[in-house]
């Protein structure tokens, strides 16, 4: 506890002598601070949440019987390949070894010029639609919920007959940081179906075949 001390005056021609008083330090403003601090760190450690992101894979089915692939449209396919040293490669339609010519591989990367720029343009109905109905929310001119936003972006997802089919392949040199780059590149881009399957074999020799 802290002191302070006070000189005081004596009788004519007699000493001065110091007077000690004791001193109360008021903690009640510390303790509303420190409740204050208890809260802030409270809600910020509830809202603040890690983030994962969710790859739905196909289940193996028990039974090993074979099953027809699914078909999709050759004129909406888009086949994108990764590789080693972050290389970028797609290509578009479907590689059949019995339909030559085959397609023009073409060598990209993960910048904003790169394959970014090759799904925007060919979603760009879907894009723009997701983008206007964000913008009116962002300025107040429509009002929803945030689940109601969603469902809406889902649907909108689903209603499109236009946008590409991305087709996600990797080698055994492409590396994790590869596959997060391009799944996040299908989320800046709203691409609404793509999925994450195995290189073929002409694939493979395709992209050794493709300019370095």
């Amino acid at each position: 506890m802290g002191e302070i001390i006070v000189e005081e005056k004596g009788k004519k021609g007699g000493k001065r002598k110091p007077k000690k008083h004791s001193t109360r330090i008021d903690m009640t403003p510390m303790v509303d601070l420190m409740c204050l601090l208890i809260t802030f760190f409270m809600l910020t450690t509830a809202f603040s949440k890690p983030k994962v992101m969710v790859i739905t894979m196909p289940e193996k089915d028990q039974q090993d019987k074979p099953k027809e692939a699914p078909r999709i449209s050759a004129e909406r396919t888009l086949n994108i390949l990764l590789t080693g040293d972050d290389k970028v490669y797609f290509y578009q339609g479907l590689a059949d070894p019995k339909k030559l010519p085959l397609p023009d591989l073409i060598k990209s990367d993960f910048s904003k010029d790169g394959i970014r720029k090759v799904l925007l343009l060919r979603n760009k109905d879907l894009f723009t639609k997701i983008a206007e109905f964000r913008d009116k929310r962002l300025t107040g001119k429509l009002v929803v919920a945030d689940t109601t936003a969603d469902n809406t972006i889902k649907r909108f997802k689903k209603e499109d007959k236009k946008g590409p089919i991305v087709l996600i392949k990797a080698d055994e040199k492409a590396k994790y940081k590869d596959i997060v780059n391009i799944i996040d590149e299908m989320a800046i881009c709203n691409i609404a179906s793509y999925a994450v399957v195995d290189l073929a074999p002409l694939e493979i020799q395709m992209v050794k075949n493709a300019p370095k």
